[in-house]
């Protein structure tokens, strides 16, 4: 993927928008942990490591942790809405909503 800011997948016609839109993100944090495990790869191979190098890096897998979550959270909640939306289990239910 290239670092490129336009969303390759808005255009598909096959998708939706919200679908398109989670892909994207999903390509997105994809590259953050190519690049983060490329970092990781290079800390390993030198064994150079000071305190200010380590504690970044704990910082931004703490980052990434963190994006991860809310984003698996967001893909999550999406999907259990159009679920919900399109095999509504009880009439009723769907009427308090």
């Amino acid at each position: 993927m290239t670092s490129s800011t336009i969303n390759p997948y808005k255009d598909r016609l096959s998708l939706s928008t919200l679908e398109a839109e989670v892909l994207w993100e999903y390509a997105k944090l994809n590259q953050h942990v190519k690049d983060l495990n490329e970092r990781l790869l290079l800390v390993a191979q030198t064994r150079t490591l000071d305190k200010t190098h380590e504690g970044i890096t704990l910082e931004q897998l703490r980052v990434l942790e963190r994006k991860i979550s809310n984003f698996k959270a967001s893909v999550w909640g999406v999907m259990s809405d159009r679920s919900f939306s399109t095999h509504p289990q009880d009439d009723s239910i769907a009427n308090i909503l």
